[in-house]
């Protein structure tokens, strides 16, 4: 297994995933964009949940080129690309079997979603996480969902809104999970170096 390990740190690999990133970031962006001019200035830090997780991860990479580690964001772009990433692919099959279909944007966003979730912890080796870092980014992230579901600037699925209750306690559980990951693979003895 150590040899995947010597292709992610690879900096030509890092160049691609810093491009794929910021093209994801940017077009993750535009998607929130009709819901950000209708968001109050105090919650749009919170809004574009995805974006932001990749924007995270831009981040580490923009570190990892430059042979350095950004714990804290570290800490975040593992929690947030799991939950998010989780999230949309979840959500996205609760709009395919409420409503019997989906479209291609939503099969694209599936595959794009899934895969954040898994370049996050592919990477965990790599990362410099201390305990502290995961208590920061939980904090972010459950206040993210308080932001979310109890101020309701949840990301929107106009036909899922019979289950917004359902979905909040969902992701309420699914924050924990994500954080329970990044303390599991980020705070670990088994450490790789880049190869740049």
């Amino acid at each position: 297994m150590k040899w995947i390990y010597s292709i992610l740190g690879n900096r030509q690999v890092l160049w691609l995933l810093l491009i794929v990133n910021i093209v994801g970031t940017v077009y993750g962006y535009i998607w929130y964009g009709s819901q950000l001019e209708q968001t109050p200035d105090k919650f749009l830090l919170f809004v574009p949940d995805s974006p932001t997780a990749s924007l995270f991860f831009v981040l580490v990479l923009v570190a990892f080129l430059l042979g350095k580690n950004w714990p804290l964001m570290e800490a975040l772009a593992i929690i947030t690309l799991f939950k998010y990433g989780i999230w949309a692919v979840v959500m996205n099959l609760l709009v395919y079997f409420v409503t019997g279909e989906l479209d291609w944007v939503a099969y694209m966003l599936m595959a794009s979603h899934g895969a954040m979730a898994i370049q996050g912890i592919l990477y965990a080796p790599f990362y410099r996480i201390k305990w502290w870092h995961v208590i920061v980014a939980g904090i972010w992230t459950l206040h993210n969902d308080v932001i979310d579901y109890v101020f309701f600037m949840l990301p929107r699925y106009p036909v899922l809104d019979m289950y917004i209750p359902q979905i909040g306690y969902f992701t309420f559980w699914l924050s924990i999970v994500s954080i329970g990951i990044a303390w599991y693979y980020g705070i670990r003895n088994n450490r790789f170096t880049l190869n740049i």
